[in-house]
């Protein structure tokens, strides 16, 4: 008799079929899964970079104190119009002077250059506009040849107008001021007396001392000798002047007399302009 038993677990046998793979239904989310390829194993992070930490912001300084105003640096100038510091020069008023410096300077509101002029005998100091030059009449010193010319002037005949003295000795002035070493000459020439000669008036010496002081300090410079030297030099070629004749000397006398007498204020005024 056949073994019932073993067809039912035949049947069972038979009736698990190996397991068959599920398909999902498309559309599905186990369709999307089944499809969806395998999860690749997620790559190592990359160390995320930290930032280091802000240096702390330093402080900023205090405002800076207001810069002090800027001082022009004086230019230093050494020649202006032909002449140069330390050079000896002429001024008219007042003869022979050295430029100290060439200096600029701010006068209401407007810079000025100025030629700085020391007169060491008479300790002063003079400040000349640069552009002014040529109207004062300031020049540079005589060259020899002129000086020698100056000198032989002194050697010639006086020449003495028969005129009041006021109206000479504004002649005699205006030739001293006028920076011509000749002129100058001519007035020492002129107005010279040697011990046979008459004796000179107040004014008439004054005049005359003013004239051998300006003609005596130039040669000195341009000599480069002294001053006492200088003078020595001009008495010896004054002494080689033809002398007066009795008639020019008694003719001059009246004339002095006249002058003195009736026009006395000519005298002071010349005077006292000398001395300023």
């Amino acid at each position: 008799m056949p073994n019932k038993t073993a067809k039912p677990a035949a049947k069972a046998t038979a009736a698990k079929p190996a397991a068959k793979s599920v398909t999902a239904k498309p559309g599905t989310a186990k369709h999307a899964a089944a499809k969806a390829p395998a999860a690749k194993p997620a790559a190592p992070k990359a160390p995320v970079a930290v930032a280091p930490a802000k240096a702390p912001v330093a402080a900023k300084p205090a405002a800076k104190p207001a810069a002090a105003p800027k001082v022009e640096e004086k230019k230093v100038v050494t020649q202006r119009q032909g002449f140069k510091a330390n050079e000896f020069v002429v001024y008219p008023a007042h003869g022979v002077g050295q430029i100290l410096a060439i200096e600029e300077q701010e006068i209401a509101g407007a810079k000025l250059e100025l030629f700085v002029i020391n007169f060491i005998k008479d300790k002063m100091t003079l400040r000349v506009p640069t552009a002014k030059v040529a109207n004062v009449g300031m020049r540079k010193l005589s060259e020899p040849a002129l000086v020698k010319k100056a000198l032989e002037t002194l050697k010639g005949r006086a020449r003495v107008k028969r005129t009041m003295w006021s109206r000479r000795a504004q002649e005699y002035e205006a030739k001293i001021n006028s920076g011509d070493i000749v002129a100058i000459a001519e007035v020492v020439r002129d107005l010279y007396r040697s011990e046979s000669q008459p004796e000179q008036s107040y004014s008439e010496r004054q005049l005359y001392e003013a004239a051998l002081d300006r003609l005596s300090r130039e040669i000195a410079v341009v000599q480069h000798s002294t001053e006492t030297e200088a003078v020595k030099e001009i008495e010896a070629q004054l002494a080689k002047s033809p002398r007066r004749n009795a008639k020019a000397e008694a003719a001059e006398g009246e004339a002095d007399a006249e002058g003195d007498t009736d026009d006395t204020d000519g005298d002071d005024t010349t005077v006292a302009d000398e001395a300023a």
